[in-house]
Protein backbone atom coordinates (compact mmCIF):
# COMPACT_ATOMS: atom_id res chain seq x y z
CA UNK A 1 0.00 0.00 0.00
CA UNK A 2 1.74 3.58 -1.38
CA UNK A 3 2.32 4.54 1.93
CA UNK A 4 1.81 9.27 1.91
CA UNK A 5 3.98 11.02 4.70
CA UNK A 6 2.65 14.90 5.17
CA UNK A 7 5.05 17.01 7.14
CA UNK A 8 2.65 19.53 8.95
CA UNK A 9 -1.16 19.40 10.53
CA UNK A 10 -2.27 23.11 9.04
CA UNK A 11 -5.19 24.01 6.44
CA UNK A 12 -3.18 22.65 3.73
CA UNK A 13 -1.48 19.32 5.14
CA UNK A 14 -4.93 17.83 6.60
CA UNK A 15 -6.94 19.28 3.52
CA UNK A 16 -4.49 17.52 1.12
CA UNK A 17 -4.57 14.32 3.62
CA UNK A 18 -8.76 14.35 4.30
CA UNK A 19 -9.08 14.54 -0.02
CA UNK A 20 -6.49 11.80 -0.50
CA UNK A 21 -8.93 9.80 2.14
CA UNK A 22 -11.81 10.52 0.07
CA UNK A 23 -10.53 9.54 -3.33
CA UNK A 24 -8.02 6.16 -2.31
CA UNK A 25 -7.40 3.52 0.52
CA UNK A 26 -3.59 4.82 0.56
CA UNK A 27 -1.50 5.01 3.70
CA UNK A 28 -1.63 8.22 5.24
CA UNK A 29 0.47 9.66 8.02
CA UNK A 30 0.55 13.41 9.41
CA UNK A 31 3.92 14.61 11.61
CA UNK A 32 3.65 17.51 13.68
CA UNK A 33 4.98 19.32 16.52
CA UNK A 34 3.02 21.90 17.04
CA UNK A 35 -0.37 20.10 18.28
CA UNK A 36 -1.31 16.33 18.36
CA UNK A 37 -4.79 17.34 16.17
CA UNK A 38 -5.77 19.74 13.83
CA UNK A 39 -7.35 23.50 14.96
CA UNK A 40 -8.05 26.71 13.31
CA UNK A 41 -5.26 29.00 13.39
CA UNK A 42 -7.15 32.04 12.61
CA UNK A 43 -9.57 31.70 15.80
CA UNK A 44 -6.66 31.49 18.33
CA UNK A 45 -6.78 35.07 19.38
CA UNK A 46 -10.65 33.92 20.47
CA UNK A 47 -9.29 31.47 22.55
CA UNK A 48 -7.21 33.91 24.67
CA UNK A 49 -10.18 37.09 24.09
CA UNK A 50 -12.50 34.18 26.18
CA UNK A 51 -14.97 33.94 23.86
CA UNK A 52 -14.16 30.45 22.97
CA UNK A 53 -12.33 27.26 25.02
CA UNK A 54 -8.64 26.03 22.75
CA UNK A 55 -10.80 22.48 21.82
CA UNK A 56 -13.72 24.56 20.17
CA UNK A 57 -10.61 25.53 17.53
CA UNK A 58 -10.67 21.59 16.41
CA UNK A 59 -12.65 21.27 13.57
CA UNK A 60 -13.46 17.62 14.12
CA UNK A 61 -13.55 15.59 16.75
CA UNK A 62 -10.46 13.61 17.70
CA UNK A 63 -11.52 10.28 16.95
CA UNK A 64 -12.47 11.51 13.25
CA UNK A 65 -8.63 10.33 12.37
CA UNK A 66 -8.72 7.36 13.68
CA UNK A 67 -12.25 6.45 12.18
CA UNK A 68 -10.43 7.72 8.58
CA UNK A 69 -7.71 5.72 8.95
CA UNK A 70 -4.99 9.15 9.09
CA UNK A 71 -2.33 7.90 11.61
CA UNK A 72 -1.15 11.45 13.51
CA UNK A 73 2.64 11.68 15.09
CA UNK A 74 3.63 13.99 17.54
CA UNK A 75 7.30 14.80 16.56
CA UNK A 76 10.03 17.70 14.99
CA UNK A 77 11.37 16.49 11.41
CA UNK A 78 14.77 17.19 11.71
CA UNK A 79 15.90 16.33 8.40
CA UNK A 80 14.40 14.83 5.17
CA UNK A 81 16.70 11.99 3.07
CA UNK A 82 14.87 12.15 -0.28
CA UNK A 83 17.75 9.11 -1.85
CA UNK A 84 16.60 6.60 0.95
CA UNK A 85 13.03 8.17 1.21
CA UNK A 86 12.31 9.00 5.05
CA UNK A 87 12.08 11.63 7.07
CA UNK A 88 14.54 11.64 10.32
CA UNK A 89 12.28 12.69 13.77
CA UNK A 90 14.76 12.87 16.78
CA UNK A 91 14.82 9.63 18.07
CA UNK A 92 13.15 7.68 15.02
CA UNK A 93 12.71 7.77 11.21
CA UNK A 94 9.48 7.37 8.93
CA UNK A 95 9.58 5.85 5.18
CA UNK A 96 7.42 7.08 2.67
CA UNK A 97 6.45 6.42 -0.89
CA UNK A 98 5.13 9.89 -1.77
CA UNK A 99 6.15 13.20 0.47
CA UNK A 100 4.09 16.36 1.25
CA UNK A 101 6.12 19.04 3.00
CA UNK A 102 3.50 21.36 4.63
CA UNK A 103 4.99 23.21 7.67
CA UNK A 104 3.76 26.54 7.18
CA UNK A 105 5.64 29.81 8.65
CA UNK A 106 7.25 31.65 11.36
CA UNK A 107 7.55 34.62 12.57
CA UNK A 108 9.94 37.04 10.81
CA UNK A 109 12.77 38.47 13.39
CA UNK A 110 15.54 40.64 11.61
CA UNK A 111 18.25 40.41 14.02
CA UNK A 112 16.96 42.99 16.98
CA UNK A 113 19.33 43.18 19.75
CA UNK A 114 17.25 41.51 22.39
CA UNK A 115 14.82 39.42 20.16
CA UNK A 116 15.29 36.23 22.13
CA UNK A 117 14.15 37.60 25.60
CA UNK A 118 12.01 36.18 27.69
CA UNK A 119 8.65 38.00 27.16
CA UNK A 120 9.62 38.93 22.98
CA UNK A 121 7.20 36.47 21.19
CA UNK A 122 4.75 36.44 17.87
CA UNK A 123 1.49 35.24 17.23
CA UNK A 124 1.10 32.04 14.59
CA UNK A 125 1.53 28.76 16.69
CA UNK A 126 -0.60 27.09 19.35
CA UNK A 127 2.80 27.70 21.40
CA UNK A 128 2.46 31.73 20.80
CA UNK A 129 -0.97 31.62 22.01
CA UNK A 130 0.46 29.27 25.65
CA UNK A 131 3.33 31.92 25.83
CA UNK A 132 1.02 35.01 25.45
CA UNK A 133 -1.34 33.60 28.09
CA UNK A 134 1.81 33.32 30.57
CA UNK A 135 2.99 36.59 29.73
CA UNK A 136 0.38 39.14 29.35
CA UNK A 137 -2.16 37.32 31.56
CA UNK A 138 -3.73 40.28 32.72
CA UNK A 139 -2.95 44.34 33.22
CA UNK A 140 -1.33 44.07 36.46
CA UNK A 141 1.26 41.29 35.41
CA UNK A 142 1.34 43.05 31.85
CA UNK A 143 1.63 46.83 32.74
CA UNK A 144 2.23 47.55 28.55
CA UNK A 145 2.57 45.64 25.33
CA UNK A 146 4.90 46.77 22.28
CA UNK A 147 4.00 45.29 18.94
CA UNK A 148 6.12 46.06 15.98
CA UNK A 149 5.24 45.40 12.63
CA UNK A 150 1.48 46.90 11.08
CA UNK A 151 0.07 44.12 9.59
CA UNK A 152 -3.05 42.11 10.01
CA UNK A 153 -1.29 39.63 12.60
CA UNK A 154 0.16 42.82 14.62
CA UNK A 155 -3.40 44.19 14.54
CA UNK A 156 -4.42 40.79 16.22
CA UNK A 157 -2.33 40.69 18.59
CA UNK A 158 -3.25 44.50 19.82
CA UNK A 159 -6.97 43.55 20.01
CA UNK A 160 -6.11 40.33 21.67
CA UNK A 161 -4.03 42.69 24.32
CA UNK A 162 -6.91 45.65 24.36
CA UNK A 163 -9.18 43.11 25.22
CA UNK A 164 -7.56 42.56 29.00
CA UNK A 165 -6.83 46.06 29.17
CA UNK A 166 -3.43 46.28 28.65
CA UNK A 167 -1.93 49.32 27.06
CA UNK A 168 -0.36 48.52 23.99
CA UNK A 169 1.95 50.76 22.19
CA UNK A 170 2.24 49.79 18.11
CA UNK A 171 5.28 50.62 15.81
CA UNK A 172 4.53 50.87 12.43
CA UNK A 173 7.51 51.41 10.23
CA UNK A 174 5.22 52.57 7.21
CA UNK A 175 3.72 56.48 7.64
CA UNK A 176 0.27 54.67 7.04
CA UNK A 177 -1.43 51.35 8.45
CA UNK A 178 -0.77 48.61 5.97
CA UNK A 179 -0.15 50.93 2.96
CA UNK A 180 1.56 48.70 1.27
CA UNK A 181 -1.42 47.36 0.28
CA UNK A 182 -4.33 49.67 1.23
CA UNK A 183 -4.98 52.77 -0.99
CA UNK A 184 -4.52 55.64 0.99
CA UNK A 185 -7.94 56.58 2.29
CA UNK A 186 -8.25 52.68 3.48
CA UNK A 187 -4.89 53.18 4.98
CA UNK A 188 -6.37 56.66 6.68
CA UNK A 189 -9.65 54.92 8.20
CA UNK A 190 -7.45 52.37 9.73
CA UNK A 191 -5.51 54.65 11.41
CA UNK A 192 -8.31 56.44 12.65
CA UNK A 193 -9.79 53.33 14.23
CA UNK A 194 -6.93 51.90 15.65
CA UNK A 195 -6.39 55.08 17.67
CA UNK A 196 -10.18 55.22 18.43
CA UNK A 197 -9.26 52.26 20.53
CA UNK A 198 -7.00 53.49 22.52
CA UNK A 199 -3.82 51.50 20.69
CA UNK A 200 -0.91 54.36 20.94
CA UNK A 201 -0.39 54.44 17.05
CA UNK A 202 3.52 55.08 16.17
CA UNK A 203 3.74 55.69 12.46
CA UNK A 204 7.11 56.21 10.76
CA UNK A 205 8.85 54.61 14.10
CA UNK A 206 11.31 51.91 13.73
CA UNK A 207 12.12 49.09 16.88
CA UNK A 208 15.86 49.94 17.72
CA UNK A 209 16.63 47.45 20.64
CA UNK A 210 14.91 45.57 23.00
CA UNK A 211 16.46 46.23 26.76
CA UNK A 212 16.32 43.56 29.50
CA UNK A 213 16.23 43.02 33.26
CA UNK A 214 18.15 41.58 35.68
CA UNK A 215 16.43 38.14 34.74
CA UNK A 216 16.72 38.16 31.16
CA UNK A 217 13.31 39.46 30.50
CA UNK A 218 12.12 42.61 28.14
CA UNK A 219 11.50 45.65 30.47
CA UNK A 220 11.79 48.46 27.77
CA UNK A 221 12.09 49.12 24.18
CA UNK A 222 14.13 52.09 22.17
CA UNK A 223 12.64 53.38 18.76
CA UNK A 224 14.90 55.20 16.06
CA UNK A 225 13.04 58.26 17.46
CA UNK A 226 15.16 58.24 20.70
CA UNK A 227 12.43 57.22 22.81
CA UNK A 228 12.40 54.37 25.39
CA UNK A 229 9.33 52.80 26.49
CA UNK A 230 8.80 50.66 29.06
CA UNK A 231 7.51 47.18 28.30
CA UNK A 232 6.96 43.88 29.72
CA UNK A 233 5.52 41.98 26.57
CA UNK A 234 7.28 42.78 22.58
CA UNK A 235 5.12 41.28 20.15
CA UNK A 236 6.73 40.98 16.65
CA UNK A 237 4.21 40.87 14.06
CA UNK A 238 6.66 42.28 11.13
CA UNK A 239 5.76 39.36 8.67
CA UNK A 240 6.28 35.22 8.58
CA UNK A 241 8.53 33.92 6.30
CA UNK A 242 8.38 30.19 4.96
CA UNK A 243 9.20 27.71 7.78
CA UNK A 244 11.77 25.50 5.65
CA UNK A 245 15.18 25.92 7.52
CA UNK A 246 14.97 21.83 8.37
CA UNK A 247 15.16 21.37 4.92
CA UNK A 248 18.54 23.07 4.13
CA UNK A 249 20.36 19.79 3.53
CA UNK A 250 17.97 18.00 1.90
CA UNK A 251 19.08 18.87 -1.63
CA UNK A 252 15.50 20.21 -1.97
CA UNK A 253 15.41 23.49 -3.93
CA UNK A 254 14.78 26.64 -2.09
CA UNK A 255 14.40 29.55 -2.88
CA UNK A 256 12.78 31.63 0.82
CA UNK A 257 10.07 28.58 0.22
CA UNK A 258 10.16 25.18 -1.05
CA UNK A 259 10.45 25.56 -4.66
CA UNK A 260 7.54 24.01 -6.52
CA UNK A 261 5.70 24.06 -10.25
CA UNK A 262 2.27 24.50 -11.09
CA UNK A 263 1.74 20.55 -10.33
CA UNK A 264 2.90 21.70 -6.77
CA UNK A 265 5.99 19.53 -7.03
CA UNK A 266 9.80 19.87 -6.04
CA UNK A 267 12.66 19.54 -8.10
CA UNK A 268 12.56 16.01 -5.70
CA UNK A 269 10.79 13.08 -7.37
CA UNK A 270 7.85 12.40 -5.27
CA UNK A 271 8.23 15.05 -2.70
CA UNK A 272 5.41 18.09 -3.11
CA UNK A 273 5.35 20.98 -0.75
CA UNK A 274 1.89 23.49 -0.47
CA UNK A 275 0.48 26.08 1.77
CA UNK A 276 2.44 28.87 3.38
CA UNK A 277 6.10 26.86 2.65
CA UNK A 278 5.44 26.40 -1.35
CA UNK A 279 7.29 28.99 -3.70
CA UNK A 280 5.98 28.98 -6.79
CA UNK A 281 8.84 29.37 -9.23
CA UNK A 282 7.02 32.20 -10.86
CA UNK A 283 3.73 33.71 -9.29
CA UNK A 284 0.33 33.25 -11.11
CA UNK A 285 -0.98 35.96 -13.03
CA UNK A 286 -0.28 38.49 -9.99
CA UNK A 287 -0.24 36.88 -7.23
CA UNK A 288 2.92 36.37 -4.94
CA UNK A 289 4.82 33.22 -5.60
CA UNK A 290 4.66 32.37 -2.33
CA UNK A 291 0.76 32.95 -0.58
CA UNK A 292 0.83 32.85 2.84
CA UNK A 293 -2.82 32.57 3.08
CA UNK A 294 -5.32 30.36 4.49
CA UNK A 295 -7.84 29.59 1.42
CA UNK A 296 -4.77 29.49 -0.89
CA UNK A 297 -3.26 26.39 1.65
CA UNK A 298 -7.02 25.03 1.24
CA UNK A 299 -7.23 24.52 -2.41
CA UNK A 300 -3.37 23.25 -2.34
CA UNK A 301 -4.30 20.48 -0.71
CA UNK A 302 -6.99 19.83 -2.66
CA UNK A 303 -5.34 20.21 -5.64
CA UNK A 304 -2.43 18.08 -5.04
CA UNK A 305 -4.77 15.25 -3.65
CA UNK A 306 -5.86 14.70 -6.98
CA UNK A 307 -2.59 14.48 -8.74
CA UNK A 308 -1.40 12.27 -5.81
CA UNK A 309 -4.58 10.11 -6.30
CA UNK A 310 -3.58 9.49 -10.52
CA UNK A 311 -5.32 12.67 -11.74
CA UNK A 312 -2.67 14.99 -12.60
CA UNK A 313 -4.20 18.93 -12.03
CA UNK A 314 -2.63 22.18 -11.88
CA UNK A 315 -2.71 24.60 -8.85
CA UNK A 316 -5.02 26.97 -10.64
CA UNK A 317 -6.46 29.45 -7.52
CA UNK A 318 -8.62 31.96 -9.66
CA UNK A 319 -9.09 35.46 -9.21
CA UNK A 320 -7.43 36.88 -5.75
CA UNK A 321 -9.69 37.27 -3.00
CA UNK A 322 -9.15 37.64 1.04
CA UNK A 323 -11.20 38.79 4.01
CA UNK A 324 -9.77 40.20 7.35
CA UNK A 325 -11.21 42.21 10.19
CA UNK A 326 -9.41 45.38 11.62
CA UNK A 327 -10.81 45.25 14.88
CA UNK A 328 -14.62 46.00 14.69
CA UNK A 329 -14.08 46.55 10.98
CA UNK A 330 -14.80 44.36 8.44
CA UNK A 331 -12.53 43.57 5.21
CA UNK A 332 -12.78 41.93 1.77
CA UNK A 333 -10.67 42.21 -1.41
CA UNK A 334 -11.80 40.54 -5.04
CA UNK A 335 -9.75 40.75 -7.71
CA UNK A 336 -6.65 43.28 -7.69
CA UNK A 337 -6.49 46.88 -5.70
CA UNK A 338 -3.01 47.80 -5.18
CA UNK A 339 -1.86 50.65 -2.87
CA UNK A 340 -0.68 54.16 -4.15
CA UNK A 341 2.92 52.87 -4.37
CA UNK A 342 2.13 49.72 -6.68
CA UNK A 343 -0.34 50.62 -8.29
CA UNK A 344 0.16 49.66 -12.39
CA UNK A 345 0.21 52.49 -14.96
CA UNK A 346 -3.23 51.07 -16.38
CA UNK A 347 -5.09 51.13 -13.03
CA UNK A 348 -7.53 54.00 -11.93
CA UNK A 349 -9.22 53.99 -8.57
CA UNK A 350 -13.09 55.28 -8.01
CA UNK A 351 -12.80 55.65 -3.38
CA UNK A 352 -16.16 56.44 -1.49
CA UNK A 353 -16.10 56.62 2.41
CA UNK A 354 -19.50 56.95 4.80
CA UNK A 355 -19.21 60.61 6.28
CA UNK A 356 -19.59 59.40 9.86
CA UNK A 357 -19.14 55.59 10.31
CA UNK A 358 -16.03 53.09 9.49
CA UNK A 359 -17.46 52.72 5.74
CA UNK A 360 -15.74 52.72 2.55
CA UNK A 361 -14.86 50.70 -0.59
CA UNK A 362 -12.78 51.34 -3.43
CA UNK A 363 -13.23 49.74 -6.92
CA UNK A 364 -9.66 49.50 -9.05
CA UNK A 365 -10.66 49.83 -13.18
CA UNK A 366 -8.30 49.84 -16.38
CA UNK A 367 -8.57 53.47 -17.08
CA UNK A 368 -8.81 53.30 -21.06
CA UNK A 369 -11.17 50.20 -21.27
CA UNK A 370 -12.87 50.55 -17.86
CA UNK A 371 -12.59 46.79 -17.21
CA UNK A 372 -13.73 46.14 -13.73
CA UNK A 373 -10.23 44.69 -12.16
CA UNK A 374 -11.28 44.32 -8.11
CA UNK A 375 -12.88 45.89 -5.17
CA UNK A 376 -11.89 46.58 -1.74
CA UNK A 377 -14.66 46.68 0.79
CA UNK A 378 -14.66 47.98 4.45
CA UNK A 379 -17.69 47.29 6.78
CA UNK A 380 -20.03 46.20 4.19
CA UNK A 381 -20.05 42.56 3.47
CA UNK A 382 -20.45 41.30 -0.30
CA UNK A 383 -21.13 38.18 -2.42
CA UNK A 384 -17.94 36.51 -3.42
CA UNK A 385 -19.31 34.58 -6.05
CA UNK A 386 -21.03 37.55 -7.47
CA UNK A 387 -17.72 39.14 -8.13
CA UNK A 388 -16.03 36.18 -9.18
CA UNK A 389 -18.30 36.26 -12.11
CA UNK A 390 -18.20 39.52 -12.78
CA UNK A 391 -14.19 39.83 -12.63
CA UNK A 392 -14.14 36.07 -15.31
CA UNK A 393 -16.88 38.14 -17.70
CA UNK A 394 -14.61 41.59 -17.44
CA UNK A 395 -17.68 43.53 -17.06
CA UNK A 396 -16.82 47.31 -17.23
CA UNK A 397 -16.84 49.29 -13.68
CA UNK A 398 -19.81 51.29 -14.64
CA UNK A 399 -22.07 48.05 -15.15
CA UNK A 400 -20.58 46.87 -11.89
CA UNK A 401 -21.27 50.05 -9.95
CA UNK A 402 -25.10 49.82 -11.05
CA UNK A 403 -25.29 46.74 -9.86
CA UNK A 404 -24.16 46.40 -7.40
CA UNK A 405 -26.82 45.91 -4.67
CA UNK A 406 -26.59 42.18 -6.38
CA UNK A 407 -23.41 41.70 -4.96
CA UNK A 408 -24.17 43.49 -1.38
CA UNK A 409 -25.02 40.28 1.04
CA UNK A 410 -25.37 42.01 4.48
CA UNK A 411 -28.50 40.91 5.97
CA UNK A 412 -32.26 42.65 4.83
CA UNK A 413 -32.27 44.90 7.68
CA UNK A 414 -29.00 46.68 7.43
CA UNK A 415 -28.73 50.03 5.88
CA UNK A 416 -28.11 50.39 2.13
CA UNK A 417 -25.36 52.37 0.19
CA UNK A 418 -25.27 51.71 -3.04
CA UNK A 419 -27.26 54.72 -3.94
CA UNK A 420 -25.02 57.10 -2.10
CA UNK A 421 -21.75 55.15 -4.37
CA UNK A 422 -23.36 55.81 -7.39
CA UNK A 423 -24.29 59.58 -6.47
CA UNK A 424 -20.80 59.88 -6.08
CA UNK A 425 -19.13 58.49 -8.89
CA UNK A 426 -21.63 60.16 -11.13
CA UNK A 427 -20.70 64.01 -9.72
CA UNK A 428 -16.92 62.67 -9.89
CA UNK A 429 -17.19 61.52 -13.61
CA UNK A 430 -20.53 63.52 -15.09
CA UNK A 431 -22.57 60.58 -15.51
CA UNK A 432 -26.31 59.54 -15.05
CA UNK A 433 -25.85 56.34 -13.92
CA UNK A 434 -28.77 54.44 -11.65
CA UNK A 435 -28.68 51.87 -9.06
CA UNK A 436 -30.39 48.53 -10.82
CA UNK A 437 -33.10 46.54 -8.29
CA UNK A 438 -31.30 43.42 -7.14
CA UNK A 439 -32.37 40.19 -9.18
CA UNK A 440 -31.99 36.97 -7.45
CA UNK A 441 -32.02 35.55 -10.53
CA UNK A 442 -28.97 37.49 -11.84
CA UNK A 443 -27.65 36.48 -8.36
CA UNK A 444 -27.64 32.56 -8.56
CA UNK A 445 -28.16 32.25 -12.53
CA UNK A 446 -31.17 31.34 -12.65
CA UNK A 447 -32.99 30.98 -16.26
Amino acid sequence: MEHIVIIGNGIAGITAARHIRKLSDKRITIISAESEYFFSRTALMYVYMGHMKFEHTQPYENWFWKKNRIDLVKGYVNNVDHANKKVQLEDSSISYDKLIIATGSKPNKFGWPGQDLKGVQGLYSKQDLEQLQENAPDNKTCKRAVIVGGGLIGIEMAEMLRSRKIPVTFLVRENSFWNGVLPKGESELINEHILEHHIDLRLNTNLVEIISDENGRAKAITTDKGETIECSVVGLTAGVSPNVDFLKESGIELGRGVKVNRLLETTIKDIYAIGDCAEQHQGIDNRRPIEAVWYTGRMMGETLAQTICGNQTEYKPGHWFNSAKFLDVEYQTYGWVFSERSKQDHEAHFHWRHPKEKICITVAYHKDTKEFLGINTFGIRMRHEVFNKWLTQKKEVEYVLQYLKDANFDPEFYKQYETEILAKYNAEFNTSLSTKKKSLKRIFNIA
